[in-house]
């Protein structure tokens, strides 16, 4: 789940964000001065698999289920870390049966929000309103579940899960905390996986969650275009594609941060109302945002013609108070919005869906000082069934503490966005005219608004046929798929994909 599958708090900058914010990664860093450059940890279990079924799609299916260990390795082949890796697999198919890997974001999250929420066999609830920390962490069948139709295997980057760095904290930074050094391992690890299990002659899929969409036009490049290995389709749920359009804060000049947020906004409000049928209904405000919206941003206090515009739109779109919206000259900012739209209610809303909510601890204050209704929700029954599923029922037994969310690998991570997402997913497309793409969004979400992806696609080349790119628009947050509906038509969305 978590934007990201990622680690938004407030501001939106620090959110990166969705979903995700735990402590310590799981190397203890024991070492003084002189043995800094070695980190003695004790070894990690065996791989070990065991079979289990779940009814997945109105059938009883068997499979296997691993919880494993990959190295990697620098240049002078030194082990300097350990991802681990939960598998299922369906016995008996072998390499002609497709195969997912799957991330969720942050950066710092393990992928247990993708695999205990979204696509894995088994599924535990959160996300939703109502949603409670102290709620029954045992995960039941997911008959959304993707197993029946792709093997699926959900990785945990360095310092997530029970994934670990073996070097000093400089050197971790260096080697696996940056964009760069992420995609380079990552993909190292999907071919690492695929040549041991024999499943290099497999169809390769990637799915990634908020910064896990960040992720995984840059894996399919790297792959593609370095390793050797082509993919056969990407899935990019509630992606992170273009932060410099999400951050208010760093773009004084741009309209961007304020176009991409109000569909999202809109589709909140239309929600509350019960006037939501479908994606359809936010026509109206995508081709208001992206004309007179636009254009009297642009104007702004110079016209106040255009600030009262502005204000009689927004507030009309969003629900909010003209008051807000004429104060802030048309420009609301989510944070505002959050707080603003469920005042009267004592509540705040989510980042990750703004219709789910939480009491405001502190109704008084000048600015939020609660974490995200929706993360403060999740961590307690996601953590405990993953670490349930790995060490219990697979008995893959280690004494280590789990991150679900980490805020020091968020914190240290070095945000350099110089490499572009959108350009290896451009690059990628243009070199395989066969690969699927397919992007999908809750329509409340607004840690990563659809409408950055819309209008990403739709600046994109055709690439010789009318739609590569396929947008999908659900009901819901980031995590839209913690609603039924939402997650049984994301299932017949990737079901027709993989069918192609």
């Amino acid at each position: 789940m978590v934007r990201a599958s990622h680690l938004r708090s407030y501001p939106v900058r620090h959110i990166l964000s969705a979903l995700l914010l735990l402590v310590m990664p799981t190397a203890a860093f024991a070492a003084d001065e002189k043995t800094a450059d070695k980190v003695e940890l004790a070894p990690l279990p065996a791989d070990k698999t065991v079979r289990q079924s779940a009814t997945i799609g109105g059938k009883l299916l068997a499979y296997d289920v691993t919880v494993g260990t990959i190295g990697i390795q620098d240049a002078k082949g030194k082990k300097i870390g350990e991802v681990v890796y939960t598998a299922y697999t369906v016995p008996g198919r072998g390499a002609g049966r497709p195969v997912t890997f799957a991330f969720n974001g942050g950066p710092g999250a393990a992928s247990a929000f993708l695999n205990l929420g979204a696509i894995g066999p088994k599924r535990v609830q959160f996300g939703a309103q109502g949603d409670a920390p102290s709620d029954s962490p045992v995960a039941r069948d997911n008959a959304n579940s993707w197993l029946d139709f792709t093997d699926l295997v959900f990785i945990d980057p360095i310092g997530t899960g029970f994934s670990r760095t073996l070097e000093d904290e400089a050197a971790t930074k260096r080697d696996f905390y940056t964009a760069k050094t992420d995609i380079e391992y990552l993909s190292r690890v999907i071919f690492d996986w695929l040549n041991q299990n024999g499943r290099l002659t497999s169809r390769h899929y990637l799915v990634g969650e908020s910064y896990g969409g960040y992720r995984v036009p840059r894996v399919a490049y790297y792959l593609q275009s370095r390793l050797g290995v082509g993919l056969n389709g990407i899935t990019m749920v509630s992606p992170y594609l273009n932060p410099q359009a999400i951050d208010s804060d760093e773009n004084a000049l741009s309209p961007l941060p304020y176009m991409v947020s109000l569909p999202s906004m809109a589709a909140a409000n239309l929600e509350r109302q019960g006037k939501l049928s479908n994606a359809a209904a936010l026509a109206e405000v995508e081709a208001y945002d992206r004309g007179e919206f636009a254009t009297d941003l642009f104007r702004g206090r110079s016209d106040p013609q255009a600030i009262e515009r502005l204000t009689a739109k927004v507030s009309a779109y969003t629900g909010l108070d003209p008051a807000i919206v004429r104060r802030s000259e048309g420009r609301v900012d989510i944070r505002t919005f959050l707080r603003e739209i469920h005042r009267q209610e004592g509540k705040i809303g989510s980042v990750y869906d703004s219709n789910v909510t939480a009491y405001d601890p502190f109704p008084g204050a000048a600015e939020q000082r609660s974490n995200d209704p929706i993360l403060d929700a999740i961590i307690a029954p996601t953590t405990s069934a993953a670490v349930d599923l790995m060490t219990n029922q697979v008995g893959w037994k280690v004494n280590a503490r789990y991150n679900l969310l980490s805020y020091d690998v968020n914190s240290a991570w070095d945000r350099d966005n110089s490499d572009s997402p959108v350009g290896d997913l451009r690059k990628a497309i243009a070199n395989d005219p066969k690969m699927q793409v397919m992007i999908a969004h809750g329509m409340d979400d607004l840690s990563c608004p659809y409408f950055a992806s819309r209008l990403i696609v739709d600046q994109m080349p055709s690439f010789g046929v009318a739609q590569r790119v396929n947008l999908n628009l659900y009901a819901g947050g980031h995590m839209f798929y913690s609603r039924g509906e939402s997650a049984a038509q994301f299932r017949r969305d990737a079901l027709a994909m993989y069918s192609r």
